[in-house]
């Protein structure tokens, strides 16, 4: 599952200006050395915000992203609880100091980059949520990307007219398009909130 969601992820970036470098592709014996850097990026064409960037980063904030290590989590029935990033220290390991000198060792000593990490999804109770971005604040991690936001700019940006056949990512959504097996529907559910349950009718 971690190559296509890494694949996934790349073919994100680089549609939207990016310069991507893999951070490795070996899989170590021992990952105890490893930075767990899946991503090292650079915009050309970034532009400065007058505000903050969200922790939460939606397709509008890239644009003012010039350097930004990526880890990605293809975990695709976890949500990222603080409970589960507890019992996975690995989560963060991109965001420590041994993995800064290994993102330092491709920008620069003096550059300035985020450390982002693309999971699954965040827990949808606005309690558990908060205090699953106030742990990932506290382990380093300067903002997330839920894999939806991508996979909806994805498959947004794929023409059923175009042959992507340097991507078999884009070429797949392609096809599906093509056939009919992605319509506007389906694709609402990757934005849509899971639904509230169903009130009971009173007698």
């Amino acid at each position: 599952m971690s190559a296509i969601s890494e694949t996934i992820v790349r073919e994100f970036l680089e549609a939207n200006g990016f310069l991507v470098q893999q951070g490795r592709k070996f899989v170590a014996p021992s990952r105890r050395h490893d930075s767990h850097i899946d991503f090292f990026t650079s915009n050309p064409a970034a532009t400065e915000s007058k505000a903050a960037l969200p922790f939460e980063l939606q397709l509008p904030n890239l644009k003012h992203i010039r350097r930004a290590v990526y880890a990605v989590k293809g975990w695709h029935t976890e949500t990222f609880s603080p409970a589960v990033m507890l019992n996975s220290p690995e989560i963060f390991r991109f965001a420590q100091p041994a993995a800064v000198k290994a993102a330092e060792a491709v920008f620069g000593v003096d550059a300035v980059f985020l450390k982002i990490l693309v999971a699954p999804s965040l827990p949808s109770s606005k309690k558990l949520r908060r205090e699953s971005i106030e742990f990932l604040r506290d382990k380093g991690v300067d903002g997330v990307i839920e894999f939806p936001v991508l996979l909806t700019a994805l498959i947004d940006g794929v023409e059923k007219n175009r042959n992507y056949q340097r991507s078999d990512v884009l070429q797949l959504i392609r096809v599906l398009k093509a056939h009919g097996m992605l319509r506007e529907q389906q694709m609402e559910l990757f934005r849509a909130a899971k639904p509230r349950a169903a009130r009971k009718s009173k007698p």
